[in-house]
């Protein structure tokens, strides 16, 4: 038997632990799992706590038959003999030693230093920019199958993006379940395409020197090199970050890991999936999220 309990966590973490354990009450939690799941689990509790607080007790061969651990920071989890206890820590002094004062003047001078070394901190920072990818295709093979659309979304400072929408033209016709899928026609293709190579060009302008991100972004680099390469143009080799192995590292317990999943689990919308803009919209949405909660430096 397992009892977890939260006080003030994120609703996300909550909804996590549903799915292992039953909650009897609001922020009691109870179930059965084997060690290397519960152990995992007090992992994501500990990673995705925030401001709040957890503490869980679970059976193991001791004098009690039980262990706990907690993240309250007024108690610390001691053995006695053989016996877990909970020890209140005394009170912070939040008086602390009496401080001693600055002169006006030095006080002048050390905020002008820290001025100083903040501007010389900002100008020695690199602000490398952002551009989240993604393709539409008629199948699942690079050279084999085509590529029918191009989107790509550069983020430019925290308010403002820029867009790069692409239909290209095919020579083959657009399968039923593509067409279902993404709602392109050979039609639309015909009218509205451009040519693939005149479309890589003008990624390769887009993107520029910018990190390039993606979900699943292998799938799409294959094609666009192949793509480059057939159209006789140089690809592009910009610094890539693939999020599908990252989110598969950090959310161990995800039902699976396609995009739409993994955006309904960090609460973004894409109010158009399977259209390569929109796509690439809602990944920099989670590559924001995630640089946000601090799983990833980009």
């Amino acid at each position: 038997m397992i009892v977890v309990t939260l006080t003030k966590v994120p609703p996300s973490l909550r909804g996590d632990l549903t799915k292992w354990y039953q909650e009897i009450q609001s922020g009691v939690y109870v179930g059965n799992v084997s060690a290397r799941i519960r152990d995992l689990l007090w992992d994501r509790v500990v990673k995705n706590i925030g401001n709040g607080e957890a503490t869980m007790v679970y059976n193991t061969n001791n004098e009690l038959g039980y262990q706990i651990k907690t993240t309250r920071k007024r108690y610390e989890v001691v053995d006695f003999d053989g016996i877990p206890l909970m020890m209140r820590l005394n009170s912070i002094d939040e008086s602390g030693p009496e401080k001693h004062g600055f002169s006006n003047a030095a006080k002048f001078h050390r905020a002008k230093l820290m001025v100083q070394s903040s501007k010389e901190d900002s100008s020695n920072k690199t602000k490398e920019q952002i551009v989240s990818l993604d393709i539409e295709t008629t199948g699942l093979k690079a050279g084999k199958d085509k590529i029918i659309s191009i989107g790509a979304v550069k983020k430019i400072n925290d308010q403002n993006y820029d867009n790069f929408y692409r239909l290209i033209k095919i020579d083959i016709a657009v399968p039923k379940s593509i067409t279902e899928l993404t709602g392109i026609t050979a039609e639309l293709l015909k009218s509205d395409g451009v040519a693939l190579d005149i479309a890589l060009r003008e990624l390769t302008d887009f993107v520029g020197s910018a990190i390039v991100i993606g979900y699943n972004l292998q799938f799409d680099v294959s094609f666009l090199m192949y793509g480059y390469k057939t159209s006789n143009l140089k690809g592009f080799d910009n610094k890539t970050l693939d999020l599908l192995p990252l989110v598969k590292k950090l959310e161990k317990f995800l039902d699976n890991y396609r995009l739409k999943t993994v955006l309904d689990f960090y609460n973004i919308k894409n109010l158009k999936p399977h259209n390569a803009l929109s796509d690439a919209k809602a990944t920099l949405l989670l590559a924001n999220k995630l640089m946000e909660n601090g799983k990833i430096k980009i």
